[in-house]
């Protein structure tokens, strides 16, 4: 890809490589290299999709074109060229400006992620924005969730205890949907994918940054709250989980975040109820890429993802789950 000439003129390189790339992360569908440009000495990021979590046709440019959307929050990478895969092209491939930064710390950083995701979610859009619309966010969550479940059951590797456990708890999570009764009052454009790692910090100033932009939805502010406080999400790279206290502390200094720019009505309601459905989402997840690792073929590897696979799935953890956060 970086000998393709059109990708070249696009970024207004010389026709002879002389940039040197450097591997910087890899996720489960995406490997990202920083490299320096050689005229204006940037540093940008090379970001090579491989697949698609929401089954997009065009994943690298859907996320670009969240990016653009998003560029005057302050708190994104400025797109620079995308080039969606096609016949000649096996990969999508995205350059973006690589941010300075390090992963949110949960324990004194809760804070600085609040105001990220409050100037984000104040930037207006419509329904017509290009980003996927659901009907009903909690519903087309749980839907996935049975989507991810049904790879899990259909393997032949699976442990009928564990798939019996997970359809328990599947069923507990759509009574908690159904007995919502609050409205939703504001739709924006939401992450949904929070991990502490996607936040880049840089102190107490608006040059924090949120990155990762694989699938993001046209949907609330909840749905976002709900992922980011979860335990299925920041047990995820650390070994943190908040308590009742620290998620009530952490929605009042979003909502003072937020500072009257958008309806905020209902908005704690309906994040305890994502809370509980974003744990099955973090669960049936891992039901599914455990059926993917056990490929010999996979094409990203990650020990430590594997390990946490076999962690989500463990009868401790669904145990306290379920207790925790699906029972009434």
């Amino acid at each position: 890809m970086i000998q393709d000439l059109s990708y070249r003129k696009q970024l207004g390189l010389p026709d002879k490589v002389m940039e040197s790339y450097q591997l910087l992360a890899q996720g489960e569908y995406n490997v990202n290299f920083k490299w320096i440009h050689p005229y204006t000495h940037k540093p940008l990021l090379l970001r090579i999709n491989t697949g698609s979590q929401i089954h997009a046709k065009n994943q690298i440019g859907y996320e670009a074109h969240a990016l653009e959307l998003l560029k005057k929050s302050g708190h994104t990478p400025h797109v620079w060229g995308c080039w969606p895969k096609d016949a000649h092209r096996p990969y999508g491939v995205l350059v973006e400006s690589w941010l300075p930064g390090h992963a949110l710390d949960y324990r004194t950083e809760c804070g600085l992620g609040m105001q990220i995701l409050a100037d984000i979610h104040s930037i207006r859009l419509t329904t017509d924005c290009g980003l996927t619309v659901p009907k009903d966010p909690l519903v087309a969550i749980l839907e996935e969730c049975e989507d991810m479940f049904s790879v899990y059951v259909h393997s032949s590797d699976r442990n009928p205890y564990t798939q019996a456990h997970i359809r328990s708890m599947l069923d507990k999570a759509w009574q908690i949907q159904k007995q919502n009764i609050v409205p939703m009052s504001y739709r924006c454009c939401v992450n949904t994918e929070l991990n502490n790692g996607n936040f880049l910090i840089n102190g107490n100033t608006k040059t924090n940054y949120l990155i990762d932009w694989e699938k993001p939805v046209y949907s609330e502010p909840a749905q976002d709250l709900g992922h980011f406080l979860a335990p299925t999400t920041t047990f995820w790279k650390t070994d943190v989980i908040f308590d009742q206290a620290m998620v009530d502390a952490l929605l009042k200094e979003y909502i003072h975040a937020v500072n009257g720019r958008f309806c905020l009505d209902g908005l704690v309601e309906r994040t305890h109820t994502y809370l509980s459905v974003t744990c099955m989402r973090g669960i049936t997840y891992c039901a599914m890429a455990w059926v993917q690792y056990q490929q010999p073929d996979r094409l990203i590897y990650n020990p430590e993802t594997k390990e946490k696979l076999d962690r989500y799935l463990d009868d401790e953890f669904l145990d306290w789950i379920e207790a925790n956060y699906l029972t009434s």
